[in-house]
């Protein structure tokens, strides 16, 4: 049996995946006097077509002119944006799931962490009642002048920048600026968490080309519904792009605790039997074949070579 503990990464969207709708919608809209969401959410698609630009920077330059709006200025700042942040409703379970998650990882000699990657906004998320629980948050961002007002996008997340943060975690890499280790050429068997190791949950458009990514490097796609976009997930299910599909309950026992348990499942079964077979390996050519793979013996690998040899069972 392998006592190594892999790590196991659950990659999340935030809106629609974690929470109802976009979070801007709630108290965010309302400060800066928007009363029409539709209609802000019209103009920023118009801005986008208008200019040709991403969809993502109009909405955050949309944020900032209605917020400097002279008949109503609603400077914008990071601690008014972790306020707005707090008031974001959740899907049913989703605070206890995370530490139920990590207990069901402990329990099967896994190491369970959880990732935001969103095109949501990271200054909202961090002022929310799950921050907390997340390894890192790739998230828009904004920068803020000397005085703390935002005042132009840090980062924006759009669909492809969804598939580079899904290999800046499978390589370890925090941040977004650290260009050259996220360019650097990394050998899968270096690599901090496998991609057969992740499990994407995503609800819209912007995750479908993460979802195939992941799928076709070996890792789960779960797309997570309500009642209302329950017939554009029966299309992702039709499409083969994602595993599973699953309500939005995050209750213990519902659907997609199960079905992450079942995965958590196969990923430690894969993970014992390719450490059996790398061991077998190994004292073949040690000439020391023992036939019990109880022994201390079957432990005394190196990381590195087991890493080494674990790769190349995989891609052969």
């Amino acid at each position: 049996m392998n006592t190594e503990r892999p790590i196991v990464a659950l990659i999340y969207d935030f809106d629609g995946t974690l929470a109802p709708g976009n979070m801007q919608e709630y108290d965010f809209l309302k400060e800066i006097g928007v009363t029409d969401k539709d209609e802000f959410w019209r103009e920023c698609r118009a801005m986008s077509k208008k200019q040709d630009a991403s969809e993502i920077l109009c909405m955050m330059k949309m944020m900032i002119d209605k917020s400097n709006n002279p008949n109503h200025p609603i400077p914008i700042t990071r601690k008014s944006f972790a306020k707005f942040g707090a008031s974001i409703p959740l899907f049913k379970g989703v605070r206890e799931w995370f530490d139920l998650t990590r207990r069901l990882g402990d329990e099967m000699g896994l190491q369970i962490e959880h990732y935001i990657n969103s095109s949501g906004l990271t200054e909202m998320i961090e002022g929310s009642p799950i921050a907390h629980e997340f390894k890192h948050i790739y998230a828009n961002r904004f920068m803020y002048d000397d005085n703390g007002f935002a005042i132009w996008p840090a980062a924006a997340i759009d669909f492809t920048s969804k598939i580079q943060i899904i290999s800046m975690i499978n390589k370890g890499v925090e941040k977004i600026s650290d260009n050259k280790e996220i360019n650097n050429f990394m050998a899968r068997s270096e690599r901090r968490i496998s991609f057969r190791h992740m499990i994407y949950f995503g609800d819209g458009l912007t995750d479908i080309p993460s979802m195939k990514f992941l799928r076709a490097e070996g890792g789960f796609a779960i797309a997570i519904y309500t009642p209302e976009h329950e017939q554009h997930t029966l299309d992702l299910v039709e499409r083969n792009i994602i595993n599973f599909a699953c309500k939005a309950d995050y209750s213990k026992d519902e659907a997609l605790y199960n079905t992450v348990k079942a995965i958590f499942e196969h990923i430690k079964a894969v993970d014992n039997f390719n450490h059996l077979e790398i061991t077998n390996i190994r004292e073949a050519k040690d000439g020391t074949l023992t036939g019990d793979r109880s022994e201390p013996e079957a432990e005394t690998i190196s990381v590195k070579l087991r890493k080494r040899l674990h790769f190349n069972l995989f891609n052969r």
